[in-house]
Parts: C-alpha cells; sequence; structure tokens
C-alpha cells in the first residue's frame, strides 16, 4: 500500500489495510497515544483518516494493542474491530509474533547475548534494573544480535521475550551498552535521535489466520546512516 497520511509535520505511510487491521509506520518524536504533553498522537490521527475515508460519523473504533516509546518509530499495528483487537491483544501477550528492532549501541557488542534482568517503573517514569525479589520487579529478557561494529557502535538486532516499558533501552544501557541518543537512559545530547527502529513486525491475521509479515527500514539519517549497507541487507 503506497500511501500515507499527513498530519502537520508528520507523514504516517501506511502498509496495510483492510476491514480488521492497519498497518502503519509511527514516526520518531510522535507520542503513539494521547499523553500529558496534549500533542497530537499517532491513534488519533489515524482513527481521523479512518473517518474521513469512509464517511464514518463520530468516534471511530481503533483498538491499540502495542505501544512503541515516543521517541522510537518502527512498524505498528492496530485493530480497526473488537474481534481482532482481542485476538491480537492475546497474542502480544503471549508473545506470538515476530517483533524484532534495530539499535545502535555504544559500544561493541561482539556476540549474541540473552539479557536477562528484573526491571521496575519507578513514581518518576524511569525504569530501573532491581533485585528479583524488590516489589513491583517484573522479569524481563531479549536477545541482541550484533550486525555490524563501526566507529566504537555496534548496530545490532534485538528481539523481545518479554514485553516491559522500556525494556530495551535500560537493558542494553544496563550491559553498559546503552542506545545512541538515548537521552532518558544512555546520556544522549540535546538533538541527537534515539537510534531503535521497530523494522519487522510479523503476526497471524486475527480472522483468516494466514501469517502476515511487515518491515520497514529506519530513516536514512543520523547515526543510521553510518550502517546503510548492513540495513539494505537485512530489509
Amino acid at each position: 500500500m503506497a500511501q500515507s497520511v499527513r498530519a502537520g509535520k508528520f507523514d504516517v505511510p501506511l502498509l496495510y489495510e483492510d476491514n480488521h487491521l492497519l498497518v502503519a509506520i509511527k514516526p520518531p518524536n510522535l507520542p503513539t497515544q494521547a499523553d500529558r504533553s496534549g500533542d497530537k498522537d499517532l491513534l488519533c490521527i489515524l482513527k481521523d483518516y479512518i473517518g474521513q475515508k469512509y464517511a464514518k460519523p463520530g468516534n471511530v473504533y481503533l483498538g491499540l494493542v502495542h505501544r512503541l516509546d515516543r521517541p522510537v518509530g518502527g512498524v505498528m499495528v492496530f485493530a480497526r474491530t473488537s474481534k481482532a483487537a482481542s485476538r491480537l491483544s492475546q497474542a502480544f501477550a503471549r508473545h506470538a509474533q515476530d517483533r524484532r528492532y534495530l539499535a545502535v549501541l555504544q559500544g561493541r557488542l561482539e556476540a549474541e547475548r540473552r539479557l536477562e534482568d528484573w526491571l521496575r517503573k519507578d513514581a518518576d517514569g524511569m525504569v530501573r534494573v532491581v533485585s528479583p525479589d524488590a516489589p513491583g520487579a517484573k522479569r524481563a529478557l531479549l536477545v541482541t544480535r550484533p550486525l555490524a561494529c563501526r566507529g566504537g557502535r555496534t548496530l545490532a538486532e534485538v528481539a523481545l521475550e518479554t514485553g516491559r516499558s522500556h525494556q530495551i533501552r535500560v537493558q542494553h544501557a544496563h550491559a553498559g551498552l546503552p542506545l545512541w541518543g538515548d537521552a532518558r537512559y544512555g546520556g544522549g545530547r540535546p538533538g541527537e535521535q534515539i537510534a531503535l527502529w521497530a523494522y519487522r513486525l510479523g503476526f497471524e491475521h486475527p480472522t483468516r489466520r494466514e501469517a502476515l509479515l511487515f518491515t520497514a527500514p529506519p530513516p536514512r539519517a543520523g547515526v543510521w546512516s553510518d550502517f546503510e549497507e548492513e540495513i539494505g541487507k537485512l530489509l
């Protein structure tokens, strides 16, 4: 589907649409859903798109089944029916999907690693590594695989085994490999864009039971441009 939705300074490419699903690429720095900032968010943008396209009066239904942090971009799926929302939410809860990220790490990751930590989100909104018996601690697992090392940085492919808030950012920082441009957990500087991108999303269609797979490359800008060749081969 070669189409996009324009909303202010954001351009939202659409990858797939049918009666049950809408798959889009979330631009970096656009909230997934409404937050305290009051800024326009992706969910509302896509609801407006559906309402205008199909002349639907009133509040349009669009189910949010997973999220990306505001500074992070990449492939997302939304449910256009309650049945699809229920089935997709169950699939995401079971991690019955192929969800992978690209990240640029500060430092050299020499070999594939499986990171296991216990995380807790505190009242200040920060997620921290804590002991397994700490109140509110949740187990976090991911696999990070180096694709290329250049200039003291590593392009890595990350696959989640759990879906904790800020998991990729916190676990890599705790492992001594913070994400490039991560102002919250990695010492990113003003003007740097976090190098984390949801590049691959595969799942079973909620009604047709067929396998769907969507991919999208990160922007050809910033630190990503150092790894264009490797990203091109992957996609």
